[in-house]
Parts: structure tokens; C-alpha cells; sequence
């Protein structure tokens, strides 16, 4: 089996620029584009992944658009699920449905239930969800969070919408087993850390009737093709520190932003992630995708530093399928910093 390669978009230099990314992804060949979702940090100037991603499917033909992730913390599952529906009714499979728990910030009191619903909410807000986006003419809730119904679904889909789970904990991993549920695996795990995830999800995947084969699981990354690793972890160490500072700015509920030690975060990613020649760095996703059974690789452009470094970025990313036939076979000799 091969390895995709997306491109993971957080709209960094601002949603219109994000879109002419993802134009040149398709542009480029590439299969899909993934956006992320952010509220009040300079991080990520998209905070409804769901509109940039209508705007998108209206402005490309071919590549798959999806969510990494909308934030169920700070959205009503009902309002998310007719908002998908609606796009997956535009679009078909072309939308991706990508769902996450959230950080315990500050919108989830501005936007959301809470910190209880955030803490205890989300399995029950995800349930809602799938009943939603499942095909069925009605839905309902009696939970303890969410009570209403029968309510139309409208538009219904025509086949049940697809939805991916962010997990950064094996119960999240579990929960989306048990439902079947393919993840969306964040960038700063290593592969062992992955791969343990994929294998708790996948014992709750067989053990409700879930065939963990089929799964097409997909994981954030930083890959980074250059002239040599020494140049590109150069760059990156330049160009890092500037992006994620924004996310200095997420203030947690009831309490200041925490403090970040900045270049621990980029030491921390650069160990974990595939930087250097285009060879090397195919050969590295390889690798990963052998050892955790994860082949959507979702690549974090914008670390590029500049709108015009991104497009470059993504042409670079887009050349990498030819050299994956070479790559595999000496994939184990030639990985980069993926242990």
C-alpha cells in the first residue's frame, strides 16, 4: 500500500491566501486539503472550518476538502451536523467531516456548553452528530446534555456522512472504535505513540463488529523536503517560533495563557518529524505509515514561513509519490528522526 500525502492548512496568512493554497494543491496533483479551526488566536484565522471549506469545494474541482477539525467543544452537534449535510449535499464525498473534543479554552464558554459538557459532553455531542449525518429522516436526543426531537433532518444525506475523530488519548481512541470511526492523529506524537493509539482503537473497532482494516485513519505532519536536513531544520527553527506563538494567545477558562516554552515545542518536533532531501523524507513517511498503519499523511505547509515558501512547499510535497517506490524499499535505512 502507498502513502498519501494532503496538505493541513490553518490559514496562517489569512483564509483568502489559504484558498489559493489549496487551489495549488489541486493544481499540483495533490488528493485532499484539510482545514483547521481556531477562535480568538492569531495562530489560525479560520474559526469555522466548515464555511472555508464551502468556499473551497465552490473554487476547485477534483480534490477532497476536509475538517482537522471542527471543534464539537464549541459547536452544537445539530448546527455542525446540517452544516455538514448541506456540503455533503453540494459536494458528496469531496467533503470530509473531521471532528475534535477541543482544548479546555475560552470558547467554550463564549460559544459552547461549558467546561462540564467539554470534560463529559463530547461522547454524547459525537453520537448526536452520527444520528444526524446518518441518512435517517428524523433525529432525536435524551441525553443529559442534548434533549430534543424528532426533528427533520434537512437536507438529509443521501448515504451516511463520513467523520474522522481527533484523538490525542486512548479513551477518545477508544470511543471512536467502538463507533467506527476512522482518527485524525495529531503532529506531535512520535510513531510509537501512534501506533499504540491506532492498535486501542482498533481492539474497540473489532470488538463492536468494525473491520479495522478498512479504516483510513490520517495523521498531521511536518515534512519538510530540502537541499539537506542541516538547511531545512535551519528554516524551521526560523520560521516555527514566529507561527506558534499565536498560540500563546488561547486562554484557557478561568485562568491566564499558560506559559509555552517555544523552542522545547520546535526541538520536540523536529525529533519527530521527517526534514531533509525529497528522497530521505519519502522514505521517513514510508516508514511511518509501515509501522503505525497510518497513510494519510496531512502536512503542515504553512511551517514553510511565507505564503510564497508554502506554494513552494506544496509543489515540493506534491513531486514526493515518484520517489516512493525507491523510498520503501530502504525505508528502515534511510528514515529521518520518525522513532
Amino acid at each position: 500500500m502507498g502513502v498519501t500525502v494532503d496538505i493541513f492548512l490553518t490559514s496562517a496568512f489569512g483564509p483568502a491566501v489559504a484558498v489559493a493554497h489549496a487551489r495549488a494543491a489541486e493544481q499540483a496533483g495533490m488528493r485532499g486539503v484539510w482545514l483547521a479551526e481556531h477562535h480568538f488566536v492569531a495562530y489560525g484565522q479560520c474559526p469555522s472550518a466548515t464555511v472555508l471549506a464551502g468556499h473551497v469545494l465552490a473554487g476547485t474541482r477534483r480534490i477532497t476538502v476536509g475538517t482537522a477539525a471542527a471543534v464539537l467543544g464549541s459547536r452544537h452537534p445539530v448546527a455542525l451536523g446540517e452544516e455538514a449535510a448541506l456540503l455533503h449535499a453540494l459536494a458528496g464525498d469531496r467533503f470530509q467531516l473531521g471532528v475534535a473534543r477541543g482544548g479546555p479554552w475560552q470558547e467554550i464558554e463564549v460559544l459552547g456548553r461549558g467546561l462540564d459538557h467539554y470534560r463529559r459532553g463530547f461522547a454524547e455531542s459525537l453520537e448526536v452528530l452520527l444520528r444526524w449525518l446518518s441518512g435517517a429522516p428524523e433525529a432525536q436526543a435524551r441525553g443529559e446534555f442534548h434533549r430534543f426531537g424528532p426533528l427533520a433532518v434537512v437536507p438529509r444525506p443521501a448515504t451516511p456522512v463520513r467523520v474522522r475523530v481527533a484523538v490525542t488519548s486512548g479513551e477518545t481512541a477508544e470511543l471512536a472504535g467502538r463507533l467506527g470511526l476512522p482518527l485524525l492523529l495529531g503532529v506531535h506524537a512520535a510513531d510509537a505513540e501512534v501506533a499504540a493509539l491506532v492498535d486501542r482503537w482498533a481492539q474497540a473497532a473489532d470488538a463492536h463488529g468494525h473491520d479495522p482494516a478498512t479504516a483510513d485513519h490520517a495523521r498531521v505532519r511536518l515534512a519538510y523536503p530540502c537541499a539537506t536536513r542541516a538547511d531545512g531544520e535551519r528554516e524551521l527553527r526560523e520560521n516555527l517560533p514566529r507561527w506558534l506563538a499565536g498560540i500563546r494567545a488561547a486562554v484557557p477558562v478561568g485562568g491566564a495563557p499558560p506559559a509555552r516554552d517555544l523552542d522545547a515545542h520546535v526541538d520536540h518536533l523536529l525529533r519527530v518529524q521527517p526534514v531533509g532531501p525529497p528522497g530521505e523524507v519519502a522514505a521517513a513517511l514510508a516508514h511511518s505509515a509501515d509501522a503505525t498503519g497510518v497513510r494519510r499523511q496531512l502536512c503542515m505547509v504553512e511551517a514553510a514561513g511565507s505564503p510564497e515558501a508554502t506554494s513552494d512547499l506544496i509543489a515540493a510535497l506534491a513531486a514526493l509519490p515518484a520517489a516512493w517506490p525507491v523510498a520503501q524499499a530502504s525505508a528502515r535505512q534511510a528514515a529521518l528522526a520518525v522513532s
